[in-house]
């Protein structure tokens, strides 16, 4: 009967450890802080994250160099003026946001005001505040749009260019991978295992539909920065048992050029 027993539990241990295994995505990065200074982190929502059988980067640096012509190259002048547009972007948000809290504290100071009669000292030092603040104003606004002028000059100048890169990139894609979808789809096959796809919630979380089978995976996804591209292929171990929970940040991110 002990036998019996122990030969059952070696069957459900042996079952479990074949059987789909819960993978749990969360993707999260560092932003600045729109409040203030410094950085916070941020959930991504709404991101595609795959998981898939085979090393997708692999495949395409495989049929590149069967393809023999080389992808043609975002030039450096390229990406030089791009990240001066990138800069000059950022001194107009901050620009931005310089006016937006001089505008805010403004209202503040006035709702403050509004509870107090004029002749009422503390009316009258709210009242100088609000001069103060009133008087930084004008320049406020004077650097927003100063700073967006320079962003806006710089922006025009790289998008023909950017437009031009990228169409012939485009168009050695369609040639050098033309079969790429009878590529993975033999790939996949040759493994034996799933390829799942899920996206993530309001918490940054992929859950629920990356249940898979034991095995090597690479977990896939891309999200889109102004001017750049965060992307992921990181290879994971599933074996059976509990979720195995998979983060992904700009520490294990490739940022790549986005024309």
């Amino acid at each position: 009967m002990r036998r019996t027993l122990v030969f059952a539990l070696s069957l459900l241990l042996a079952a479990a450890a074949c059987g789909p295994t819960e993978v749990v995505v969360t993707i999260e990065i560092e932003v600045p802080n729109p409040d203030g200074e410094g950085m916070v982190t941020r959930a991504l929502s709404d991101v595609e994250v795959q998981l898939i059988p085979f090393d997708r980067d692999a495949v395409f640096d495989s049929m590149t160099t069967a393809y023999g012509s080389p992808e043609p190259e975002v030039p450096q002048e390229l990406v030089t003026r791009r990240g001066e547009v990138q800069e000059a972007q950022q001194e107009w948000d901050e620009a931005n946001r310089g006016w937006a809290t001089i505008r805010d504290t403004l209202q503040k100071l006035n709702d403050a005001m509004e509870q107090y009669s004029r002749g009422e000292a503390t009316y009258v030092a709210l009242f100088r505040e609000w001069q103060d603040w009133e008087s930084r104003l004008g320049t406020a606004e004077r650097e927003v749009e100063r700073t967006f002028d320079i962003f806006d000059s710089l922006q025009q100048g790289t998008i023909r260019e950017s437009d031009s890169v990228r169409i012939l990139q485009e168009n050695w894609a369609d040639d050098a991978f033309a079969d790429i979808g009878t590529v993975f789809a033999d790939k996949q096959r040759a493994t034996g295992l799933d390829w799942v796809v899920d996206t993530t919630d309001a918490n940054g979380l992929a859950r629920g539909n990356l249940m898979v089978k034991p095995g090597t995976y690479w977990v896939h996804a891309r999200y889109e920065l102004p001017y750049t591209e965060l992307y992921w292929n990181e290879m994971i171990e599933v074996v059976g048992g509990e979720p195995m929970t998979v983060t992904l940040t700009r520490a294990n991110a490739q940022e790549r050029i986005k024309l």
